[in-house]
C-alpha cells in the first residue's frame, strides 16, 4: 500500500489507514490532504480519502473519489478493495464481490480481502464460492483456528455435512493431548458439540455417542451435553437409557415441557395428532401420577394431563388444576387453558366445571366438596374466568354480564377493563373497547403494557391521533414516529397501517406497511456482523441455527401482514388512482409536447430545491440541538421528505410493485390461504388467466370449504365465461389449457355457477361470515 510514494508520503498513507480502521477520520484526512498536494492524481490516495469521507456521511464526494483513484491505477488491489468496501456500506453486496474479485486477480494471497469477500458470500448464500474461499485462507494460514472452523462450517451450509467432520477432525489432528487450555476450554466444547451434531445429522449415530463418550470430559456444557446424548440414545432404539436421561433432566427443570414430552416418546406414548387409546390414557395417567408425586410444584406435570384425559377424569383434573390458580387469582389462567378448547367436547365440560364452582362459591363460599373457606377474591376470579370463556364461545352478552359482576365486586383491579375491552372488541364495539382499554391504561400510568393494548384497541378503533398521542408517553423525547420506527415496534406499524388503509388514507398505509419491510431489510443485514464474530467466539451451533432462521425470515407472520397490507394497497390504487395524479395527468395531455417537457423540469427542480431546503433546515436544527457539552455532534436523523406517504402513491405501476411482494409471499408463505387470494385478485387485475386459475386451484386444495375459496372460484369462471371467443393463438392455447383442467374441479361437475353457489351455501347453512358477501357477488355478477 502506498509503494509508489516516496518514504515520507508512504509513512502518511500509513497514517490513513489506522486512522480508518481507529475511526479518527479527521486525522486521515489531514493526512490524505498532505500526500495529495504533492501527488493529487495518487490512485491509492483518493481511494482511501473516498472511504475516509464515506464513514462521515458524505457519500457523492467518496464515490466520485474512490471512481478517480480506481481510474487512476485500476492495477491496484487497495483501489479496488476500497470499492468494493464502499459498495459493502450502501448493502450493494453483488458490486463488492466483483470488486473484490478483481482486487485477488492482482492480488490472489491478500487474507484480508479473501476474509472480507468469504463474509459477502455467506451473506449473500454462495455456499460453493464460500467453501472455495474459506479453503483459499486455510491453506494460506493453517495454523489459525478460525480457518479451520470457517471451512468446517462452509461445507455443513453447502450440504456437506461429512466433508465438515472431516476437517474438525483434521484439525483435532493438530492439537495436543492436554488441549485446550483452561481460558479456551469453553470454545473447545461449542466445536466439539457441533461436531457431535454434525454426526447426528448425518445419520452416524453410533459415531456420535462414541465420540461424546470419548470426549465427555472436555465438554462443559452439561445441559447440551446430555440433552444431545439423549437425543442420540432414542434415535439409536435405546429407549430405555435415553429415558433416564431425560427424568435426569426433569429433575434439573420438571417445568421443561420439553423434557416431558421426551419421557413419553421414550415410552411409546406420545402421539402427534393427540389421540391416544384407552390403554395408552391409563399409561400416561399413571406416568403422570408417578411424576406428579415427585414434582409436586411443578405446573408442567399438572397441566398435560389436561391435553390426553377425556370425560370425567379430564373434569377431575381439570377441577384440581384449576381450584389452586383461582385462590391465588392468576390472570392468565384462561390463557393457559385456551388450547383445550380446540378439543372437541373439552369446552362444554369446562362450562359446567366453571359454573358449578361458581355456584358453590356464592352459596357456600366453598369449593364443591370441600369444607375450607375460600377468600372473597375466589369469586372474582371464577367471574373472571366465566367471562372469558363466554367470550371465546362467542357468547358476548353473558361475557359482559359476567365480566360486569366481576367489576361490581372489586372495582380495582385492571385486569378486569382489560377484559371487557377485548370482549367489546371481539363483539364488534370498537370505539367502547378503546375507552374501555384507556380506562385500564389510567389505572397504571406507568404499566407499558397497558398503554400498548390502548394503543392497539383506539387503531383498532381508527383513533389514529389519539393513538399516537397515547404512544408518546412511552416514546424518547416525544418523537413517537422514529422511536417506535427505531426500536423496530411492527404490531403499531401494522395497525396503524390498517387503520389507515380501513380509513382510505393509502399513502399513510403504505408508509407504514413498507417500514415493516423495511425492518426485515435490516434484519437481514444486521446478520453480517455475525459471520466473522461466531466463528470467532465458537458458537457454532447458534450460528447455523441463525443462518437458518434468516433464510425462512420472510415467513414471519408480521413480514406477512405488512406485504399483504401493501398488496392491496396497491391494487386499490390501481382500481381508483388518486385524483391528484389523474388531474395532473389529464391536464399535461392537453398541453403541446414542448410545455409538457418544460413543466416536467419545472417540477423536478421544485422536488430538488425543496428536498436541499429540508436538508439544510435539518442540518441547522442538528447543529443547534445535537452538539453535547464536548462539542461533539450526535448522528443527526435522515430527512423524511415524504412523510405523510404522498409520493408513494403517485406510483406509475401499482400492479408491478404489488407483484414484487406477491412473489415473496409465495415463496416464502406459500401455505397461506390469503397469499392465494391475493395472488388470484392481482392476477386477475393483470389479466393473467392461468396465474390467477393456479391461484384458485391452490386455494380449492388448501381449504375447499372456505368462503373465499369458494368466492375465487365462481368469480373466476363467471370471468371465463364472459370472455369473447378466443380469436388469437395464445387466447386459444389458455382456453384449452382451461377446458382440459376444468374437469379436475369437482365442484363444478354437471353445474351451472349458480347452482355450485346454491350447493355452497347450503352446506354450510348459510352461517359463513363469507357466505352474504358470496352472495352479493353473485347477484353483482349476474350469472346467467
Amino acid at each position: 500500500m502506498g509503494s509508489s510514494l516516496p518514504p515520507k508520503e508512504a509513512n502518511l498513507f500509513k497514517v490513513i489507514v489506522k486512522s480508518y480502521e481507529t475511526k479518527q477520520y479527521k486525522k486521515g484526512l489531514k493526512a490524505a490532504d498532505s500526500i495529495l498536494k504533492k501527488f493529487p492524481e495518487h490512485g491509492e490516495t483518493l481511494s482511501m480519502k473516498g472511504l475516509t469521507l464515506n464513514c462521515m456521511d458524505r457519500k457523492s464526494e467518496a464515490y466520485e473519489l474512490v471512481r478517480r483513484g480506481l481510474k487512476n491505477d485500476l492495477k491496484s488491489h487497495v483501489c479496488w478493495h476500497v470499492y468494493g468496501l464502499l459498495y459493502r456500506s450502501d448493502r450493494e453486496y453483488r458490486e463488492a464481490i466483483k470488486c473484490y474479485r478483481n482486487a485477488l486477480r492482482i492480488d490472489p494471497d491478500n487474507i484480508e480481502i479473501l476474509r472480507d469477500l468469504s463474509l459477502l458470500q455467506a451473506q449473500m448464500r454462495d455456499l460453493s464460492g464460500f467453501v472455495e474461499t474459506r479453503q483459499q485462507l486455510l491453506s494460506l494460514k493453517p495454523n489459525h483456528r478460525m480457518n479451520w472452523i470457517g471451512f468446517a462450517v462452509a461445507h455443513h451450509l453447502n450440504s456437506n455435512s461429512s466433508k465438515a467432520i472431516e476437517v474438525l477432525e483434521a484439525y483435532e489432528g493438530t492439537l495436543e493431548d492436554d488441549y485446550p487450555p483452561d481460558n479456551e476450554r469453553y470454545e473447545h466444547n461449542e466445536m466439539l458439540l457441533y461436531k457431535i451434531s454434525l454426526f447426528e445429522e448425518c445419520g452416524m449415530l453410533d459415531r456420535a455417542l462414541e465420540e461424546m463418550q470419548k470426549k465427555e470430559s472436555k465438554i462443559v456444557d452439561k445441559l447440551s451435553f446430555k440433552e444431545q446424548m439423549a437425543s442420540v440414545l432414542f434415535k439409536l432404539g435405546r429407549f430405555d437409557e435415553s429415558e433416564s436421561i431425560y427424568r435426569s433432566l426433569l429433575f434439573m427443570n420438571p417445568d421443561n415441557y420439553k423434557y416431558f414430552i421426551a419421557v413419553q416418546k421414550c415410552l411409546g406414548l406420545y402421539s402427534d395428532n393427540g389421540q391416544y387409546s384407552a390403554g395408552d390414557v391409563e399409561r400416561l395417567s399413571a406416568l403422570y401420577n408417578s411424576l406428579k408425586e415427585k414434582y409436586s410444584w411443578s405446573s408442567a406435570v399438572k397441566r398435560i394431563p389436561l391435553d390426553f384425559l377425556e370425560g370425567e377424569k379430564f373434569q377431575e383434573a381439570a377441577d384440581s388444576y384449576v381450584r389452586p390458580l383461582l385462590t391465588k387469582g392468576v390472570p392468565s389462567l384462561f390463557s393457559d387453558l385456551s388450547p383445550l378448547y380446540e378439543h372437541p367436547g373439552k369446552a362444554n365440560i369446562l362450562e359446567q366445571l366453571f359454573l358449578k364452582i361458581e355456584d358453590s362459591i356464592r352459596t357456600s363460599g366453598c369449593f364443591p366438596g370441600s369444607p375450607q373457606k375460600e377468600p372473597p377474591s375466589t369469586l372474582l376470579w371464577t367471574l373472571f374466568l366465566i367471562s372469558q370463556h363466554y367470550d371465546r364461545r362467542g357468547q358476548y352478552e353473558i361475557a359482559l354480564n359476567k365480566i360486569d359482576e366481576a367489576i361490581s365486586h372489586t372495582p380495582t383491579v385492571i385486569d378486569l377493563y382489560s377484559v371487557k375491552g377485548k370482549i367489546l372488541q371481539h363483539a364488534g364495539n370498537f370505539a367502547a373497547a378503546a375507552a374501555l382499554a384507556d380506562e385500564a391504561r389510567s389505572m397504571d400510568l406507568a404499566d407499558r403494557y397497558l398503554n400498548s393494548e390502548c394503543v392497539m384497541q383506539m387503531l383498532q378503533a381508527d383513533q389514529v391521533g389519539l393513538a399516537e398521542k397515547t404512544a408518546v408517553l412511552f416514546t424518547k423525547d416525544g418523537d413517537q414516529h422514529n422511536n417506535l420506527h427505531d426500536m423496530q415496534c411492527m404490531w403499531y406499524e401494522l395497525a396503524s397501517g390498517e387503520s389507515y388503509f380501513r380509513q382510505g388514507d393509502l399513502g399513510r398505509a403504505l408508509k407504514n406497511f413498507l417500514a415493516v419491510e423495511k425492518h426485515y431489510a435490516d434484519m437481514t443485514e444486521d446478520q453480517f456482523d455475525f459471520h466473522s464474530y461466531c466463528l470467532r467466539k465458537m458458537t457454532l451451533r447458534a450460528y447455523v441455527s441463525m443462518l437458518k432462521f434468516q433464510d425462512r425470515l420472510h415467513a414471519h407472520e408480521y413480514f406477512h401482514k405488512a406485504a399483504a397490507g401493501a398488496i392491496r394497497c396497491y391494487m386499490k390504487l390501481h382500481d381508483s388512482p388518486t385524483k391528484s395524479s389523474t388531474e395532473e395527468n389529464d391536464e399535461m395531455s392537453k398541453l403541446p409536447p414542448a410545455q409538457r417537457k418544460k413543466l416536467r423540469q419545472k417540477q423536478k427542480k421544485a422536488e430538488a430545491r425543496a428536498k436541499r431546503e429540508a436538508e439544510e433546515k435539518q442540518e441547522d436544527e442538528t447543529a443547534t440541538t445535537n452538539t453535547s457539552k464536548s462539542g461533539k455532534k450526535h448522528n443527526a436523523r435522515p430527512v423524511d421528505l415524504d412523510p405523510h406517504g404522498e409520493k408513494l402513491v403517485q406510483i406509475e405501476d401499482p400492479l408491478a410493485e404489488a407483484t414484487k411482494y406477491l412473489k415473496l409471499l409465495q415463496s416464502n408463505s406459500s401455505s397461506s390461504l390469503e397469499t392465494h387470494i391475493l395472488s388470484f385478485e392481482l392476477n386477475m387485475r393483470k389479466q393473467k388467466i392461468l396465474l390467477a386459475f393456479q391461484a384458485v386451484k391452490q386455494l380449492i386444495k388448501l381449504d375447499e370449504n372456505n368462503p373465499d375459496s369458494h368466492r375465487c372460484l365462481i368469480k373466476f369462471f363467471h370471468k371465463i365465461n364472459s370472455l369473447p371467443t378466443p380469436g388469437t393463438d395464445s387466447e386459444k392455447l389458455i382456453w384449452n389449457v382451461l377446458e382440459a383442467e376444468r374437469p379436475d374441479i369437482r365442484q363444478l361437475h354437471g353445474k351451472s355457477l349458480i347452482e355450485v353457489n346454491r350447493s355452497f351455501l347450503e352446506k354450510h347453512n348459510g352461517a359463513l361470515n363469507g357466505a352474504v358477501h358470496i352472495v352479493d357477488d353473485l347477484s353483482s355478477l349476474s350469472i346467467r
